[in-house]
C-alpha cells in the first residue's frame, strides 16, 4: 500500500522498526524492541516518565513479557489491536501490560474480546487457565476488572468438570479466596471443592499421593450410590504430611461446615491431611450452633443448564395452532395469514433450585415479539402468555406483562436480530432479562414464580424466533 493512504498503516510500519528508532525496549524474557520515545510518551504517561527522565537508550521492563509489550506497542503505535492478536496465550500478558502503562481503554479492548469469545464458543472455555496466569502476574484487587470477570466465569463451572493442570494451586486459592463467605455464585458443592483441591495438591506432590487420594476421596455421586454407609477403606498414604501443609493455604478457604458430617468423620478426617482443629471446629459447631442447615454449596447456588442442544427446542406437543416449528425445533415460526397472537413452550423443564439461562434470537419480528416463562399447568398456546395468569414475558416495545398487567419502560424496543436472553432465579423465584447484550435488573413485579416453569414466547406472522442455550454463565 502506498505510504500516505491509511495514517493507521503507516505507523503500523514503524512498530519495531530500528531504522526509526531511538529506544530500545528490553522485555522480562530478554526480548528487545525498538522504539520512537517521541510516540510512546505522547501515548503513555508512565512511558513519558520513564524516557524522558533523563536521556535513554535503553530501558528495561523486568516484569513486562514480550507478548505483553507486543501487544502494548501495536496500541500505541495505532490506537487499535487486530482481534486476532489476542489470543489465550497473551491475553493475560496484554492485559498486565496495560495496566502497567495505564492504557484503559487497552484494557477495556482486552476485557471486551474476552467477553466475545466466551459468547461465540462456551465450549471453548479457557477461563480456567488464564485465572491460573492472572494469580501469578497481578495483584489480586478487587477492583481488578479482568480478575472479577474470570472468578465469576470459573465460579459457574463445576470443578469436577475441569482437568487436573487447567487450574493452577494458585488459580484455585484466587477463586476460593474470593467466594468464600460471599454471596456469589458458585456450582460447586463445598465436599467437591476439598476434593479437588486435595487431589490437586497431592498430583503437585508425588504422583503415589495422587493415585491414593483419587482412591479414597469419591466423588458426590459415588458417596450416594453407597447408600447409607460413606465408609472408605482408609490406607496408607504417601507424603500425607507434605500433602497436609501444601494443602494449607487452600483449607482456610473451605468451609467444613457445609460437608455432611459423617463424610468428614468416615472419609476426610483418616486421611490426616486437615488440621484436627479444624475438624473439632465443625463439630463443635454442629453441638451448638442452631443454624444447622447450612447449604452443602457455598455463595449463590447455581444449577447450570447443561449446553445441550437437545434441550433447546420448542415443544411441538404445547404450540398454539397454525404456527411452524422446523430447524430440529429450534425456530418457530408464524405463517402468512396468521395475524392472531400464538404462544409456544420449549421443552425445557425449569424446577428446583438454581439459574436458568437461555437465548431467543428474534430472527425476523413481529407486531409485537414476546418472551419469556409460562407455567407447566393452566396455559393456553391459543393465547397470547401476556394476558395469562399463568405467562410471563418481554415485549418488543420494552414493556413486561402478566395477566394483562404491564411494568413500562423496562428496555427499549428491539426488533430483527435482537438477542434475548432470559435470566430464571429459581433460588429467589424472580426473572430478569438481558437485550441486546445489556443486562437490566429483575422485574420488580415479579417475586413469586411457581416453582416448575418453561421457556414461552408468542409471535404473530411474520414472526421467526431461534432458542439456543446462552453461551456465558457469569
Amino acid at each position: 500500500m502506498t505510504r500516505g493512504h491509511s495514517l493507521e498503516q503507516d505507523l503500523r510500519f514503524l512498530i519495531n522498526n530500528q531504522n526509526y528508532s531511538d529506544i530500545e525496549i528490553l522485555c522480562e524474557d530478554e526480548k528487545t524492541f525498538y522504539g520512537c520515545r517521541a510516540i510512546l510518551a505522547a501515548r503513555s504517561e508512565v512511558f513519558d516518565r520513564l524516557l524522558y527522565n533523563g536521556m535513554k537508550e535503553k530501558i528495561s521492563f523486568p516484569k513486562i513479557n514480550s507478548a505483553g509489550m507486543e501487544i502494548v506497542l501495536e496500541y500505541t503505535y495505532t490506537g487499535s489491536i487486530k482481534e486476532e492478536s489476542l489470543t489465550k496465550d497473551n491475553l493475560i500478558e496484554g492485559f498486565y501490560a496495560a495496566d502497567y502503562f495505564q492504557l484503559p481503554d487497552l484494557q477495556d479492548f482486552i476485557m471486551k474480546t474476552f467477553k466475545n469469545t466466551l459468547e461465540k464458543d462456551y465450549n471453548e472455555n479457557y477461563a480456567p487457565e488464564l485465572l491460573s496466569k492472572l494469580a501469578e502476574k497481578m495483584p489480586l484487587t478487587e477492583n481488578n476488572i479482568l480478575l472479577n470477570l474470570l472468578i465469576e466465569v470459573v465460579a459457574a463451572i463445576p470443578l469436577n468438570t475441569i482437568e487436573f493442570g487447567r487450574l493452577s494451586i494458585a488459580g484455585l486459592q484466587c477463586l476460593l479466596s474470593c467466594t468464600h463467605e460471599k454471596e456469589k455464585r458458585f456450582a460447586t458443592p463445598e465436599y467437591e471443592v476439598f476434593r479437588y483441591s486435595a487431589i490437586l495438591v497431592a498430583k503437585q506432590v508425588s504422583n503415589d499421593a495422587y493415585k491414593a487420594l483419587m482412591e479414597q476421596l469419591p466423588t458426590l455421586e459415588q458417596i450416594k450410590q453407597m447408600e447409607n454407609s460413606v465408609k472408605v477403606e482408609n490406607k496408607f498414604i504417601t507424603d500425607h504430611q507434605k500433602v497436609a501443609k501444601e494443602l494449607e493455604p487452600l483449607v482456610e478457604f473451605i468451609d467444613f461446615r457445609r460437608i455432611k458430617g459423617q463424610v468428614l468423620v468416615d472419609i476426610i478426617e483418616p486421611l490426616e491431611i486437615v488440621p484436627a482443629k479444624i475438624i473439632l471446629n465443625v463439630f463443635r459447631h454442629y453441638t451448638k450452633s442452631s443454624d444447622s442447615n447450612l447449604s452443602d454449596i457455598r455463595g449463590i447456588p447455581v444449577t447450570i443448564c447443561k449446553i445441550n442442544e437437545s434441550t433447546h427446542i420448542w415443544d411441538k406437543s404445547a404450540c398454539g395452532s397454525n404456527l411452524i416449528i422446523e430447524d430440529n425445533g429450534k425456530v418457530v415460526s408464524a405463517p402468512n395469514g396468521l395475524g392472531t397472537l400464538r404462544s409456544v413452550r420449549a421443552e425445557m423443564i425449569l424446577e428446583n433450585n438454581g439459574i436458568f439461562e437461555w437465548d431467543v434470537i428474534i430472527e425476523k419480528a413481529c407486531n409485537a415479539s414476546w418472551v419469556g416463562v409460562c407455567a407447566s399447568e393452566n396455559f393456553n398456546c391459543e393465547d397470547w402468555a401476556g394476558g395469562q395468569s399463568t405467562g410471563w414475558v418481554l415485549g418488543s416495545f420494552g414493556r413486561y406483562y402478566n395477566n394483562g398487567h404491564f411494568e413500562g419502560d423496562y428496555c427499549p424496543p428491539f426488533g430483527d436480530g435482537a438477542k434475548i436472553t432470559v435470566h430464571l432465579d429459581m433460588n429467589k423465584r424472580t426473572c430478569a432479562f438481558t437485550v441486546n447484550g445489556t443486562k437490566y435488573p429483575e422485574v420488580s413485579t415479579l417475586n413469586n414464580l411457581p416453582s416448575k416453569l418453561h421457556p414461552v414466547a408468542s409471535l404473530r406472522h411474520p414472526g421467526r424466533f431461534r432458542i439456543q442455550p446462552h453461551k456465558k454463565n457469569i
